[in-house]
């Protein structure tokens, strides 16, 4: 497409992309959209090396005059969206890129792949953290996905209101706490379980959490706390029949003076399980597989697509795809959250003008990008923490009917607002 724009003259006309879903996956209640901080941090970056001009020049994919258009690329258009963990709903325009067509074309894998991904984590986390109700998460799926994407998977689900990660990286990139326990190969190591316990406990101290399923779980519990005593840390469970065995190891902790030891499990752990484990004693959870594979949606079904272009007289001409079930809805947009006594009650998005009222509506944008500049505000660690403290804002105000687990109907409707003042639903 960039190739054949530069070759018929359309490259540098001004357009504005927009990045959507059309619904929520598993017809969830709400979604939480992140990924916009890793996105800039991408697009400060996003250049054509020699490297990568070369492949593309002995592939004979474009012509010298792409090649040397894209030697040059910088973006120096503008970004704006939704901040970084607000929830959103079908057809809220996350993202939307003005700029020329040929820099707005380019963009969109690099945006679409980062927050399709992040966005999924993010959602799934958060269904995850209502479930767990306060209790604190730990995120542990590294190697359940990819390298890169253990990272992101991290970040994302801090975001959304995981405590700490086991993949020190993300700490390191983004200021997510870290922490982790030893797995089943560090007793084995050992040759007995009170030796394990001892040199983990000589090494971290008593309030190390111990792994306690190894062979018998019992046994190991008295040999825990006879080796550190009543003020061990922790015991995580990795196995069995989670709401049956906390409850029988709750009892066997206080029985043997272990009242403040903490209860950590970590077993496949969905939202669903975690919603199980609601009445059980267990002080928090570790979740691997389901946290980074989105919990059965690894992508959030996001789309990119031109929704308006300058005419040659200088105004703006809405463009809008018209294929059934992927129709799309033409014009730059401004989108708000109503909101009635401090909770949500809508999705309202202006074609072209934002809407107004006497409701308590909350705008949703902010600017990313402004003419090629991006905004500091959005990036690095402090980025991920004023994402994470928004999300916790956002979710809060959604209403009750957002936590519910099963499938139904989005917490919110969407309407599109149009000049005259008329609504017409998503």
């Amino acid at each position: 497409m960039l190739d054949a724009a530069l070759r018929d003259g359309t490259a540098n006309r001004e357009c504005v992309f927009e990045l959507f879903a059309r619904k929520l996956p598993n017809d969830r209640r709400y979604g939480v959209v992140a990924g916009q901080g890793r996105a800039m941090e991408a697009l400060k970056h996003f250049r054509f090396g020699d490297d990568e001009l070369e492949f593309l020049a002995q592939q004979r994919i474009v012509s010298d005059e792409t090649l040397q258009w894209l030697a040059d690329f910088s973006f120096s258009g503008s970004i704006r969206g939704y901040r970084e963990g607000e929830a959103y709903f079908p057809q809220s325009p996350l993202l939307e890129v003005h700029g020329t067509f040929a820099e707005g074309v380019i963009l969109e894998t690099l945006l679409l792949s980062i927050l399709n991904y992040d966005s999924a984590v993010a959602s799934a986390a958060a269904r995850m953290v209502s479930a767990a109700d306060g209790r604190p998460l730990a995120e542990m799926g590294s190697r359940r996905t990819g390298e890169r994407s253990a990272v992101a998977a991290a970040r994302a689900a801090y975001i959304a209101g995981f405590s700490a990660t086991s993949n020190l990286e993300a700490g390191r990139s983004w200021g997510v706490p870290t922490m982790g326990t030893a797995a089943h190969s560090w007793t084995l190591l050992h040759d007995s379980e009170a030796d394990a316990f001892r040199s983990q406990i000589a090494a971290l101290g008593a309030d190390t959490t111990l792994l306690v399923d190894t062979y018998n779980v019992t046994e190991a519990i008295r040999t825990a706390v006879e080796i550190a005593g009543p003020s061990l840390g922790g015991i995580r469970l990795d196995s069995g029949d989670l709401p049956v065995v906390v409850r029988e190891v709750r009892e066997l902790l206080d029985d043997l003076g272990a009242t403040e030891t903490a209860i950590t499990v970590t077993n496949d752990l969905d939202e669903y399980a975690i919603a199980a484990l609601a009445a059980s004693p267990v002080n928090s959870f570790g979740v691997g597989t389901s946290v980074v594979t989105g919990s059965g949606a690894v992508a959030s079904g996001m789309v990119y697509k031109l929704v308006s272009r300058r005419a040659e007289d200088g105004s703006w001409v809405p463009v809008a795809k018209a294929s059934p079930g992927k129709a799309s809805v033409g014009g730059a947009k401004v989108p708000v959250r109503r909101r009635e006594d401090g909770i949500a009650s809508a999705e309202l998005i202006a074609l072209g003008t934002e809407p107004i009222g006497d409701h308590d509506d909350r705008p949703l944008y902010v600017d990313y990008v402004t003419d090629g500049e991006i905004n500091p505000a959005w990036l690095g660690t402090e980025g991920v923490a004023s994402a994470r403290e928004h999300c916790a804002m956002a979710l809060a105000e959604l209403p009750r009917t957002a936590r519910r687990l099963g499938a139904g109907d989005p917490a919110l409707t969407t309407y599109f607002v149009h000049d005259d003042g008329s609504l017409n639903r998503a």
